[in-house]
């Protein structure tokens, strides 16, 4: 792991990295592409079907088994803000997902609804099924010709990336495959092949003075959201600090609003759940289960707090993406600060960790006799799909990382960009979610109470254009390589560009731009603008929208 100049902002100066003889055995190698694209998130699907597209040899090379990331496991309702600004591929794929539903025969444990609310718009469906999004996406794939290389994790040590001066030649899986080719493309959640590279990169939150922002840093003050909507005790003993917190409350004292920390905003497993009765499976109860990690949830259910099935939100066939809600729910605050930079080993056992309070939070909830009946009756209607995510008894494979490391480049999307009042250079692609950020910490408040920090909800007012600039790494570092999911962006900024759609979007960008730099023997920074956005128009990407309209400009 590499040190950083400061906690929050970059990192030193690259180390020398191994340059690897050429491999033993043929076996270990995959034949070399113009393009490699590390991460099989549905940003780096998009990026390898343009890559084919554009006539270009590929390979995709996945840490797991399946094509998707988080949009094939269990994010289906999808945060897409203002549809009109949705093109390209992405959109392609929403369609997809229509014409899919379009046929009767789709429907098969639940009718279609009467109203179909937020599903459809611009012959596209924004709600899927989890296996639905991953036929569509391997089906494509298969058919544009991508070779596909699975569970081929990055090999993360200092001899993992194989580079000449700021060219990158190839990198190797922990499995000893290499991978070599013209230009890499990194689309992993975790930005693992950019760091292995030596591209400096921040985790964390910055001070608002660092960007000139509002909504960054440390933010108790305006976490009102996902918040404690009642005065909750938060010892053991009720008004006796001596018997110390009860769990899942941080004895550490909230720094500054609007200044720095290295917390990351919490994590969770989206989860497909569904009350048709013969799709489904038990709740699992967790190998150690422990009811007391629940004590502050039972504490606050006895105040009055009811609203636990808020974010049980409909998809198709009798089914419910399970998002996190309230101040108590499915994510487990403060459970991944070393996940980021963590080894492979501290990955796993962040995410059994994970599974382990989400599994044993669900079972308290059905089973626990201090959860109000009623509550306890309606946890119970619910289960995992039979077939959803079958080879892991229903449960999703893959942890929500909604952040992780980012890339700081030599330019950084900040809230003045997102929110209009200062330029962005070279438009690739346009986002519209709002500035979003889960908690991340859980204290007891100057009133003795408990309270979360880090929710921030604000609306960016209009849809914005992401810039190029944001996808490159400095060219001193690495000029070969782009970056369209670990993009350099602030942590508010990133908490509105970090949606699938504009992964998707930012991916297929990315290819594009790989293409034109091999044809121009170019490092990355310096392909032409013109003749990429030229060529993103051409290709139906979004790079301007008329504001106060959902008119679309090319």
């Amino acid at each position: 792991m590499r040190s950083r100049i400061t906690r929050f902002a970059s990192v030193a100066a690259a180390p020398a990295l191994a340059v690897f003889a050429p491999p033993a055995a043929a076996r270990d190698a995959a034949p070399a592409a113009d393009i490699v694209v590390y991460g099989c998130t549905a940003g780096g699907v998009m990026a390898a079907i343009e890559a084919r597209r554009l006539e270009r040899t590929v390979t995709l090379v996945c840490r797991d088994s399946y094509l998707g990331g988080m949009t094939t496991n269990g994010l289906s309702w999808s945060d897409t803000g203002n549809h009109r600004a949705i093109g390209g591929l992405a959109l392609e794929f929403y369609r997809r997902v229509k014409r899919h539903y379009d046929d009767p025969a789709a429907w098969t444990h639940a009718p279609r609804p009467a109203r179909a609310e937020n599903f459809i718009d611009d012959g596209a469906m924004w709600q899927f099924e989890p296996k639905v999004a991953e036929r569509i996406l391997e089906d494509w794939v298969r058919a544009a010709g991508v070779r596909v290389e699975r569970h081929q994790p990055l090999d993360r040590s200092r001899h993992g990336v194989e580079r000449r001066g700021a060219t990158l030649i190839a990198f190797r899986s922990k499995a000893g495959r290499r991978f070599a080719g013209r230009m890499f493309i990194d689309a992993s959640y975790e930005g693992d092949l950019m760091a292995a590279a030596g591209v400096s990169f921040t985790v964390g939150r910055e001070a608002n003075a660092a960007y000139g922002e509002t909504l960054n840093g440390v933010q108790l003050g305006r976490t009102t959201n996902h918040q404690f909507t009642l005065d909750i005790d938060p010892y053991r003993v009720p008004g006796d600090p001596g018997s110390g917190l009860l769990p899942r409350i941080s004895a550490e004292k909230p720094a500054p609003d609007g200044s720095a920390d290295t917390k990351i905003q919490a994590y969770t497993y989206r989860l497909c759940l569904t009350d048709v009765a013969s799709n489904r499976l038990p709740l699992p109860k967790p190998p150690g289960y422990d009811p007391g990690q629940y004590a502050l949830l039972q504490r606050y259910m006895d105040a009055g707090y009811r609203n636990f099935f808020q974010k049980f939100d409909r998809i198709p066939n009798g089914k419910a993406d399970v998002n996190n809600f309230g101040a108590f729910s499915t994510d487990n605050i403060g459970g991944n600060y070393r996940y980021p930079e963590g080894s492979d080993a501290e990955r796993e056992a962040i995410a059994r960790a994970h599974v382990r309070y989400q599994q044993g939070l669900l079972w308290f909830m059905a089973h626990d006799p201090g959860v109000p009946p009623e509550t306890r009756a309606e946890m119970g209607r619910w289960g995992l799909c039979r077939d959803e995510f079958v080879a892991n008894a229903g449960w999703p494979r893959e942890m929500y990382v909604r952040e992780a490391r980012r890339m700081v480049s030599d330019f950084v999307m900040a809230e003045p960009q997102v929110r209009g009042l200062q330029p962005t250079p070279r438009p690739i692609g346009m986002g519209s979610y709002q500035m979003d950020s889960h908690n991340t910490q859980r204290i007891v408040d100057a009133r003795g109470h408990v309270r979360n920090e880090g929710n921030i909800e604000v609306p960016v007012g209009h849809a914005y254009p992401i810039s190029y600039d944001a996808i490159v790494p400095k060219r001193k570092e690495a000029q070969n390589l782009l970056v369209p999911v670990a993009l350099s962006a602030s942590h508010i900024a990133y908490g509105t560009i970090r949606m699938e759609p504009v992964f998707m979007i930012l991916g297929q960008s990315a290819a594009a731009a790989a293409d034109l730099a091999i044809k121009g023997k170019l490092p990355v920074q310096t392909v032409p603008y013109a003749r990429l956005r030229q060529r993103l128009v051409s290709e139906g990407q979004i790079l301007a929208l008329e504001k106060g309209s959902y008119t679309r400009l090319r």
